[in-house]
């Protein structure tokens, strides 16, 4: 993955922001919060709301947007004028950023038995109603380290199409 020199980040809800605010504070992405649009993860799905409150500023260089998403068909539309600009790459959490905390729990079996979503599988079965708020999961994943694997052990059982990227393709190489 090749990244422009400056990049945006967002992220579709406050469990994804959470995580990747998690990752920039350890240091543990490709990129830093300096390299990125305001310093801080952005909450902006629409691509035109994007354009206007953000690429009107005059960048000379291009601009890497990388978007945190679960579905693989949320289009992010920008004018032409911006198009030869920006660089959007999709990052996908499908089914849902939820599966993170599911494999942490090593409840997958259980999960895929119970034929629910993640999010409803945490709130329900693992008894997590705040699953999807910044604050639980920000203190649910307080050890990165426990976050680093679960996002491995999300790797091993996703089904990545071949164009697209995972958390763990931001995630810097340990050496």
């Amino acid at each position: 993955m090749k990244l422009a020199k400056y990049m945006a980040c967002i992220c579709e809800g406050s469990a994804e922001t959470a995580i990747m605010d998690i990752l920039l504070d350890h240091d543990l992405l490709i990129f830093t919060r300096e390299e990125m649009l305001e310093e801080k993860v952005i909450r902006c799905r629409d691509g035109k709301r994007f354009e206007e409150k953000y690429l009107r500023k005059g960048f000379l260089d291009k601009i890497s947007v990388i978007r945190i998403l679960d579905s693989r068909r949320e289009n992010f539309k920008l004018s032409k004028a911006y198009g030869h600009k920006v660089d959007v790459i999709n990052v996908i959490t499908a089914p849902e950023i939820e599966m993170l905390i599911i494999l942490n729990e090593n409840k997958y079996k259980e999960f895929k038995k119970s034929g629910k979503k993640p999010s409803g599988f945490c709130k329900e079965d693992l008894r997590m109603p705040d699953v999807k708020s910044y604050r639980f999961v920000q203190d649910y994943f307080s050890d990165p380290d426990m976050l680093l694997a679960a996002i491995k052990k999300y790797q091993e059982i996703s089904k990545i199409h071949k164009d697209e990227y995972t958390l763990l393709d931001l995630i810097k190489k340990q050496g």
